[in-house]
């Protein structure tokens, strides 16, 4: 399951759970790009439900994007993801540490009002 949705002028909110193979990938991106468009600046929420980790067809789509993919990632400052495991926690640090002018911080799924808080903040891109 996917869903994204322009909630304001530089804002997009997209969840996503369940297992995505090579077709979803591919839909998944066009509407994510679809609904970007514009956005300058933005901030993105992102609500990780149950999943499991993305066929090789999928993981290939992304890949041989890669150039649109890194177009989107350019129109945000901010990312807050909402999940529960650890491990991706842990993983949207390193993810954020490894791309400039773009923060990433992960929080459990209760604590929507906190992830909310951050996005709102001040422009993070010097």
């Amino acid at each position: 399951m996917y869903s994204a949705t322009r909630t304001g002028e530089n804002r997009l909110d997209a969840a996503y759970a369940g297992k995505i193979d090579q077709a979803e990938m591919r839909a998944l991106l066009d509407d994510l790009f679809r609904k970007a468009e514009g956005i300058r600046d933005g901030r993105m929420l992102m609500r990780v439900g149950d999943f499991s980790l993305p066929t090789l067809g999928a993981v290939g789509v992304e890949l041989s994007r890669f150039p649109e993919l890194f177009r989107f990632i350019r129109q945000f400052d901010r990312v807050a993801i909402l999940v529960d495991k650890a491990w991706v926690r842990a993983l949207s640090r390193i993810e954020g540490a490894l791309i400039p002018g773009l923060e990433i911080k992960a929080f459990p799924l209760e604590q929507e009002a906190a992830a909310e808080a951050w996005l709102k903040g001040g422009p993070s891109k010097a």
